[in-house]
């Protein structure tokens, strides 16, 4: 559509502009400044909220499993973390439409999903008695946020002890410092989903959760203020928020849903596919790369839609927003959501056996659709 409007006077360009958007609104929702916040409102706490809530509540349920195993290891025990494990990556995943927020201002994102792990820092901290020492303490989770690079922590970090080769290890496959090591890494991620789930709902989120964070002295707030994360977006263009407007909180989700789709497409499954980078695969050890690509467009669906699944009201969607101003915006978004989930599903799994398939090639391309979808409607927005 741009294009097509460089060739036509300005006068022309504008009298079609205003045209389409008259004859696309959607008779159903105004675009208003008390429709914008319950737009907001409906992603703060039906996707935002349920999903860094079940982050979180897997992630401590992970970390105490993990303590238990190192005290008694068994097989059984170590696969059934193993499937927390995976439950807790898949609500991380379904999170990064919304990095924005307390994942960025409190670096979380890289903190807890770097990778590839570093082998050669993991093997010379498996040598280093006095820092194994200090994560076999009481404090471990503590000592290893602060003392542990981003390369060793977080998702990877445990997945690299926990699989091989797409499965669950052994107990024996594991020694007795390695065991040190997960327990205090799986602790410091406990620690930062709290400090998301926290950073978003505020006193709506666990007191333990929010002790542990004051025990930590972690911050949780916008700029060390008294809002939350949601309470800043839900109360955009009022004083206090750092949003000026409530269009402007509707275009940080969309921002976040385009950002994250471009990550996709031109990262995480370009770089190995393109030949860029061949070490840059994500979620190597349990091969659920596809699963985490597919789990990442499901955080735009999530996002635009107007809630996780259960939880979802279009007349209070981001959908609704885009469609009153131009269905044609809308229509594009929903079908490169669909064709995203669909070229993704298509790929060859593992990722890490298969990244030079051709039909990676096709995810990559419907993931560029879909990142310039959502910047189309970024656009009629700041148009209308």
């Amino acid at each position: 559509m741009k294009r097509n409007y460089m060739k036509l006077s300005a006068v022309a360009a504008l009298a079609v502009a205003t045209l389409a958007f008259a004859s696309c609104k959607d008779d159903n929702f105004e675009i208003n400044d008390e429709n914008a916040a319950a737009v907001a409102a409906q992603f703060v706490d039906h996707t935002v909220a349920p999903t860094y809530t079940a982050l979180a509540s897997k992630t401590e349920l992970l970390a105490d499993m993990l303590a238990t195993l190192k005290q008694t290891p068994t097989n059984a025990g170590l696969q059934d973390a193993c499937n927390v494990f995976l439950q807790a990556r898949e609500q991380w995943e379904k999170s990064e439409a919304f990095l924005f927020g307390a994942a960025g201002d409190f670096g979380v994102d890289p903190h807890i999903d770097s990778w590839p792990l570093d082998e050669t820092a993991f093997n010379t901290l498996m040598g280093n008695s006095s820092m194994l020492a200090l994560l076999a303490g009481e404090d471990g989770d503590a000592q290893a946020g602060e003392l542990l690079s981003n390369a060793l922590l977080g998702f990877h970090g445990l997945e690299y002890i926990l699989f091989r080769d797409g499965q669950p290890k052994t107990v024996d496959q594991i020694t007795a410092d390695q065991w040190t090591y997960v327990v205090a890494v799986a602790g410091d991620l406990r620690n930062r989903c709290y400090q998301l789930e926290v950073g978003w709902l505020g006193d709506n989120a666990p007191a333990a959760h929010k002790a542990k964070l004051d025990d930590l002295e972690m911050q949780y707030t916008v700029a060390g203020g008294d809002y939350s994360y949601g309470e800043n977006l839900k109360n955009a263009g009022q004083a206090g928020s750092t949003y000026v407007s409530r269009t402007a909180a509707v275009i940080a989700i969309l921002q976040g849903c385009a950002d994250i789709a471009d990550e996709v497409g031109t990262s995480k499954i370009g770089s190995a596919f393109l030949g860029e980078d061949v070490t840059y695969i994500e979620s190597p050890y349990s091969q659920k790369s596809i699963v985490d690509f597919y789990n990442n467009i499901l955080s735009i669906e999530n996002s635009y839609l107007g809630g996780v699944e259960g939880q979802r009201d279009g007349s209070k969607s981001v959908q609704a927003y885009v469609k009153a101003i131009d269905e044609s915006v809308d229509s594009r978004i929903v079908s490169a959501i669909n064709n995203a989930k669909e070229k993704v599903n298509a790929m060859p799994a593992p990722f890490v056996n298969n990244y030079t398939d051709p039909r990676n090639g096709e995810a990559v391309e419907a993931c560029a659709e879909l990142e310039e979808a959502v910047s189309a409607a970024i656009d009629a927005i700041n148009k209308y």
